[in-house]
């Protein structure tokens, strides 16, 4: 099986290629460009470097989120158009689930998450399993002090994971002691690699009804159905 996985749901943009399960090539960026003038050229340079072409992919993995609004829309367009044009299978793969994979070789909790703003994190609580990865608590967008109260009562080591670790690194050692885990830089960043990985034990989704994880709304769709609600309220 020949396997595309791609991943712009944050800062990052990785793209990575498959072949019977063997990773055949990598592409991975950390800066501030935009995804939707990147990632096609990506792809093209790795399928070029593989010599793969389109036609010979089996399945398209791609992160749905949460993360970046935009950057989630970019990744999940582009994998669909990828999956509907060439009549193959495609799964979307939480991003939360993506960075946990970095935490593969830990029996500790682990616990990704992605800066939401205003003190917020999306966020839940894995664990490895063997040869799988486990959900313990659901993921959710919370407040960080409220989430971190919540591990520190589990009263279990937790590693935690994040490309924005810098921002809520003093609160994490704070509350949570000698019990926090954090490791150094690179392994707060997802690897399209395990994306791939973990695209290939789920089961396909629906290429028209693939919709992102955005665990909240935007903030302007959030505004907008304010004031639906207000305008039924007072009609």
């Amino acid at each position: 099986m020949n396997l595309l996985a791609i991943d712009t749901s944050n800062q990052v943009l990785g793209v990575a290629l498959l072949k019977e399960d063997l990773l055949i090539g990598e592409i991975v960026t950390n800066i501030k460009k935009n995804h939707s003038v990147r990632l096609m050229p990506a792809i093209d340079q790795l399928m070029r470097e593989t010599n793969m072409r389109p036609e010979m992919l089996d399945k398209i993995v791609v992160a749905k989120g949460p993360g970046s609004f935009t950057g989630v829309r970019i990744g999940l367009a582009t994998a669909k158009a990828f999956a509907w044009a060439l009549q193959i299978p495609i799964v979307g793969v939480s991003s939360l689930e993506v960075l946990a994979y970095q935490g593969c070789f830990v029996s500790s909790y682990i616990c990704p998450f992605f800066d939401a703003r205003r003190a917020n994190v999306y966020t839940g609580l894995y664990r490895w399993q063997g040869d799988q990865v486990s959900l313990v608590k659901k993921e959710r967008n919370v407040a960080m002090a409220d989430w971190l109260q919540q591990l520190a009562a589990e009263q279990q080591e937790v590693l935690f994971l994040s490309p924005d670790i810098a921002l809520y690194k003093d609160s994490i050692v704070k509350t949570m002691g000698d019990r926090a885990v954090i490791p150094k830089g690179p392994y707060h960043l997802a690897k399209p690699s395990h994306l791939a990985l973990a695209g290939l034990g789920k089961n396909n989704d629906n290429t028209h009804t693939l919709t992102p994880n955005y665990l909240r709304l935007a903030e302007a769709e959030a505004k907008w159905l304010e004031t639906q609600k207000g305008k039924r309220a007072n009609g």
